[in-house]
């Protein structure tokens, strides 16, 4: 009998897609966006206009996501408003300092997009879309004063946020709060899938989706709260239902750690109280609890303490663990940290991997063609992005989806004539991006369609098989700089977040030991000025697990691109994945010996305590400098009886320890 081989991961990533409903509200907003001020541009007699408005209205379209409304804001206004940025730095350059001048200054642009597009996806997003429309802006000649083109981008990107801010239903299923709602009720059934899975092979994947639904949902409120100085009754009822869930989603770690099946009706009451959250009716009848674990146990209070916060009517509700007030306030420190990233050394790699690509690519184009090099700097500017998958993965979909785009645009542009049909392929492939984003290639064959029909009308008709030219040399190029050993480090990008990810795990596991025993029910008691000490505690640890999580959740992309990419680099990147797994594992002990403790278990003795937290501390140094040597050996940890939960702990810190030295 053979034995099968499985493809390689650098092989098999090209052909992935992602499976997700077509968003049918995105799709109408894409057909009104890019092509119709496109249209309006020809008609006024002012082309170029119309074609800067459209390109506004296109980056806007590949950032439209689904989401609440004012996620939207957020995730198209800021990167649009720094694309404009970089439309006025660019049509300066064209004026101050154009062709070969122009490259110094791409290069600090390259240097400030990379760092700051390491603080999270807005981020990345944002400056991505500046030193786009940089090159754009320096590199495509078009009429017009530069505060004019960077005027005409914003109003294309605004178009088409104030589609989406007012194409919607009238009377929305859950009112003014429904994607708050869908978001908080995702959560519930996100925790119903997980305590399905409870003791399967598919535990840690329902873990890890119940994080993420936890974080949009926090997103959802979050942002709410930041464009809303008073909230509402209603907004006041749904952040204690999240608060509720957060407890429930607690207990369930707590399960899931113990790796015991449940019953089926375990799953019914998250089931119900998300069919109560999303249409507003009430949640019913709760199973009954029973006896049983520990985490058994800490789940059923849980369950009750939300029944109790559903069938509560009054305008005042806070939910079971507080007030929720922390749900509108920015994490603390979230500036320093952003900073940190930014002047760190992933920031410095990453930004000076841009500002190379980058570079080259324009002195290359330059060289070529200095009358249209703009689409060879810009392809690079897209190609070097990590968070588009692996290297080579963009590499090969990048050049198919374009030659893809290309050949699209040359048939259907031949067929009729007149001024019109650039406008008609524009509506179309507007129309086609939302469901496009599922796979790089399909994107980019999209986009490419997108921003010939733009190129045509303003004049440049003969142009689209020098761009499969310009886009094969950019690929070149990112493909040879993101070999280069001293440029490029996938221990150094991946090791950065994971020490981050190690340290909140410290912060979590002291604050779980060394804090008094928290009460859950002091929550309840009062309202949102009234809240005791211990549901003051409470909401810190859930705030300290919760970005625990959610730097696991980076380190974890961070490391499954590198497990995916080329054999030399993935050979650099080692067991990084096991040592994120061991990471979470350590969190899902320590969330249930959190459980356990609020259910009589005994502390520890605070020596033991102070030992773990040292060994995390010593591993989260030593795999922040993993160049500078060994991992230092750690102290044998003996666990106080009873504590099966931190013999977890101690025996994932060895396992990361062998993993790290390797």
């Amino acid at each position: 009998m053979t034995r099968r081989r499985s493809v390689p991961v650098w092989l098999s990533h090209p052909f992935r897609w992602q499976r997700q409903p077509v968003p049918r509200a995105a799709v109408l907003r894409g057909a009104l966006s890019a092509g119709p001020l496109l249209a309006a541009g020809i008609a006024l007699g002012r082309p170029a206009a119309g074609v800067l408005a459209a390109l506004g209205a296109m980056l806007a379209g590949v950032n439209d996501r689904p989401g609440t409304r004012r996620s939207g804001v957020v995730h198209i206004g800021l990167p649009a408003l720094a694309g404009a940025a970089g439309m006025l730095a660019g049509s300066v350059l064209a004026v101050v300092a154009p062709g070969w001048w122009s490259l110094p200054a791409l290069c600090v642009v390259g240097l400030v997009s990379g760092a700051v597009s390491v603080v999270g996806p807005v981020s990345s997003t944002a400056g991505m879309q500046m030193l786009v429309t940089t090159v754009v802006g320096a590199g495509m000649p078009m009429p017009g004063a530069p505060w004019q083109k960077a005027v005409l981008f914003l109003f294309g990107a605004g178009w088409l946020l104030a589609l989406r801010l007012l194409l919607r239903p009238l009377r929305p299923r859950g009112g003014a709060l429904s994607g708050e709602r869908a978001a908080v009720a995702a959560v519930f059934n996100a925790l119903a899938d997980a305590l399905e899975a409870v003791g399967g092979p598919q535990a840690e994947a329902a873990r890890r989706r119940l994080t993420t639904a936890l974080d949009r949902a926090d997103e959802a409120l979050r942002l709410r709260g930041v464009f809303r100085r008073r909230a509402g009754a209603a907004e006041r009822r749904l952040v204690g239902r999240f608060a509720a869930a957060t407890a429930l989603c607690e207990a369930s770690v707590a399960l899931l750690w113990e790796a015991q099946p449940l019953p089926p009706r375990v799953a019914e009451g998250p089931r119900r109280l998300a069919s109560a959250v999303r249409t507003g009716l009430p949640a019913g009848a709760l199973p009954a609890p029973r006896p049983g674990t520990p985490a058994r146990r800490a789940f059923d209070t849980a369950l009750l303490e939300a029944a109790t916060v559903f069938g509560r009517p009054d305008a005042h509700d806070t939910g079971a663990h507080g007030t929720g007030e922390d749900v509108h306030r920015l994490p603390e420190g979230a500036a320093a940290g952003a900073r940190r990233r930014v002047l760190g050394p992933a920031g410095r790699e990453y930004g000076l991997r841009v500002a190379v690509c980058v570079a080259a690519g324009a002195a290359l184009a330059l060289a070529l063609r200095a009358d249209h090099w703009y689409w060879l700097p810009a392809t690079a500017a897209f190609l070097v992005k990590p968070d588009m998958g692996p290297l080579f993965s963009r590499v090969v979909t990048r050049f198919a989806g374009t030659a893809l785009g290309v050949l699209a645009f040359t048939v259907l542009i031949a067929v009729p004539a007149g001024p019109w049909w650039p406008v008609v392929l524009a509506v179309a492939a507007g129309a086609l991006v939302p469901v496009a984003v599922r796979h790089f290639a399909a994107l980019t064959a999209v986009v490419t369609v997108l921003v010939l029909s733009f190129v045509h009308v303003a004049g440049d008709t003969a142009v689209a098989g020098l761009r499969l030219v310009d886009t094969a040399l950019a690929c070149l190029i990112v493909l040879l700089v993101g070999h280069l050993p001293r440029l490029v480090d996938t221990d150094a990008r991946v090791g950065a977040r994971l020490s981050v990810a190690l340290r909140r795990t410290e912060a979590y596991l002291r604050n779980v030991l060394d804090a008094p025993a928290q009460d859950r029910t002091a929550g309840t008691a009062g309202t949102a000025g009234t809240a005791g000490t211990a549901g003051a505690g409470y909401r810190e640890r859930r705030a300290l697990r919760r970005a625990a999580y959610r730097a696991l959740g980076e380190a974890r992309a961070a490391a499954e691109l590198a497990a995916a990419e080329l054999p030399p680099a993935r050979a650099r990147a080692g067991g990084w994945l096991a040592v994120v797994a061991s990471t979470e594992r350590i969190v899902d002990a320590v969330t249930a010996c959190a459980v356990r403790l609020e259910n009589g278990t005994p502390r520890p003795d605070p020596r033991y305590a102070q030992e773990l937290g040292d060994a995390l501390a010593a591993v989260a140094e030593q795999v922040a400098h993993r160049r500078r040597g060994p991992v230092s050996v750690l102290p044998d940890i003996a666990v106080p009886p009873g504590c099966d939960t931190l013999a977890d702990v101690a025996g994932q810190l060895g396992r990361i320890r062998g993993e790290a030295a390797a």
